[in-house]
């Protein structure tokens, strides 16, 4: 249970870090711990996106439909053939140092940069044949092949533009501007405060006249459940973005007049919570194994009783709400524990002494206590059941981050956004060219399967959506009987935000696109 004074005296702390000075216009956002970097490409986490979606901007946004439109790019073309892209950029950007934005800050981008460090745009940008730089403001992309999500792919959570002049020559990794973040955006980077805030101070020589619409942000580090709730009710933070409210006060909050309740905040991200398991190790290498763990767990009592109906039971790698969906074709494991340990039993993983079968971890999402937590517990009872012994492992982002890139657990757990289209945000989880050690958020379980490699590549070229339906069907059909992922349940965050500010959420893309257009209501 909620107890408000010991959440109250956890907030002082929190409420040390510097107020909002007089006559200054400042918004209080949270972060439920400190991330381990702001280089948004090499970590591209909701935390990240959504604090240096401020700072870093992409060529094109995208409205309520997914339709595209000019950013930094001025204007756009394709050719009937699909094969050619021409891009005239804005010619009055500036870095945040000064610097001039260019053609030469796009290619390296998106032919060096993303694709080393980015998962969603490393499969997009592997299209590229060749980028031509007529001029320092235009930039021409010629593909190898149709690929048609490559649009879709320039949204600002996948390809963020990063400056030249700063990583290129360096090692992306070590690069010390991974924590003093040069960009383009609304607001630039102002100071990190170990243990208390990020700053971000409003960029005055930002090229979007009116805008940003505040003079400050603060991410304030606010780390439990209580704390977070308290926060939003008191007024000392402004917005609450997805995960920062535990499920189980969502209807308090939406029920506060003061407060805005969104749902449609990451429409454009089609939110799968999964569990991966490492099938470079048996018995997770054996499919029957996993078919044994999703007959194992109610993941309809996930959706009720511990996400409390935002949301439904997911039954393919392809949201339901999302293009290419097919029903028809799915292998689904409804809950019956009886089948679970006759799979168990045919795969000779007999109860040992005490009753137990195998005996694993699962590394949950740092969550400070709120759903994630109560996901693995309920999973870890429901697996018992079935002989199962799994022990509950709760590292930090940086720990969870290091050791599911490095393929150092036996299950993990994620939200993964199929980010418009399956070429985008679904096939990086399941190709063998995406099995890259050291990297997260790719194919960490080491899943490979031939059949699935030549699918997702004329998917994704296909010349008209009935093409691609036939191939992203038979995907679901390959993946779904191989139990290629644990997938548990389609999710509908909430984003919360005081009634005192307005144009909070703009798109689909939410607070990935930053909060340049934020002003007081």
């Amino acid at each position: 249970m909620f107890d408000r004074r010991t959440a109250m005296g956890a907030m002082a702390g929190f409420l040390s870090a510097p107020a909002a000075a007089q006559g200054r216009r400042i918004i209080n956002a949270m972060m439920t711990d400190e991330p381990p970097t702001l280089c948004y490409p090499l970590n591209n986490t909701r935390v990240i996106q959504q604090i240096c979606g401020n700072i870093n901007e992409s060529l094109l946004r995208f409205d309520w439909q997914f339709r595209p439109h000019p950013n930094l790019a001025r204007s756009f073309t394709m050719s009937p053939d699909g094969l050619t892209y021409n891009f005239r950029l804005r010619d009055d950007v500036l870095w945040h140092d000064g610097a001039p934005f260019t053609a030469r800050d796009v290619v390296f981008s998106c032919a060096t940069m993303l694709p080393q460090l980015n998962p969603r745009s490393r499969n997009a940008f592997s299209q590229i044949d060749r980028m031509d730089v007529p001029d320092r403001h235009t930039v021409v992309f010629r593909l190898k092949r149709p690929f048609n999500a490559f649009l879709l792919s320039l949204m600002a959570s996948s390809a963020p533009m990063m400056p030249a002049h700063v990583y290129e020559g360096t090692d992306f990794r070590t690069n010390p501007f991974n924590f003093k973040p040069i960009g383009t955006g609304p607001y630039r980077f102002a100071e990190w405060k170990r243990g208390q805030y990020i700053q971000l101070a409003r960029n005055e020589r930002y090229w979007k006249p009116g805008q940003p619409g505040m003079d400050a942000i603060y991410f304030r580090l606010c780390p439990t459940p209580e704390q977070r709730m308290v926060a939003m009710e008191t007024g000392a933070v402004d917005i609450a973005m997805a995960d920062d409210i535990d499920t189980v006060v969502n209807s308090r909050l939406a029920a506060n007049p003061r407060l805005v309740a969104r749902t449609d905040a990451y429409n454009g991200t089609g939110e799968i919570a999964v569990m991966e398991l490492n099938q470079r190790r048996w018995p997770f290498s054996d499919r029957r194994f996993r078919a044994a763990f999703m007959h194992a767990v109610d993941r309809e009592f996930l959706v009720k009783a511990i996400n409390f109906g935002l949301g439904k039971v997911a039954h393919s790698p392809i949201p339901s709400t999302a293009p290419y969906h097919d029903d028809k074709v799915l292998t689904k494991y409804p809950y019956d524990p009886n089948r679970a340990r006759a799979l168990l039993d045919e795969m000779g993983l007999k109860p040992k002494a005490g009753g137990m079968r195998h005996r694993f971890g699962i590394m949950l999402i740092p969550d400070g206590g709120g759903t994630w937590t109560r996901v693995g517990q309920y999973v870890k009872q429901a697996l018992s059941d079935v002989g199962l012994d799994a022990y509950l492992e709760a590292p930090d982002w940086p720990t969870q981050l290091r050791r599911s890139g490095n393929w150092e657990f036996d299950c993990d757990c994620n939200i993964y956004g199929a980010y418009g289209d399956p070429a985008i945000g679904t096939s990086r989880f399941f190709l063998t060219s995406n099995i890259r050690k050291g990297v997260p958020l790719t194919n960490l379980q080491g899943y490979s399967n031939p059949e699935v490699d030549a699918l997702f590549p004329r998917a994704a070229s296909a010349v008209s959506p009935a093409e691609a339906q036939v191939c992203y069907s038979r995907l679901q059909q390959i993946l779904t009987h191989d139990v290629a992922m644990l997938w548990l349940y389609e999710r509908k965050p909430a984003l919360f935000h005081n009634r005192r500010l307005t144009d909070v959420v703009m798109g689909p893309n939410g607070p990935a696109d930053g909060l340049g257009a934020v002003r007081p209501a």
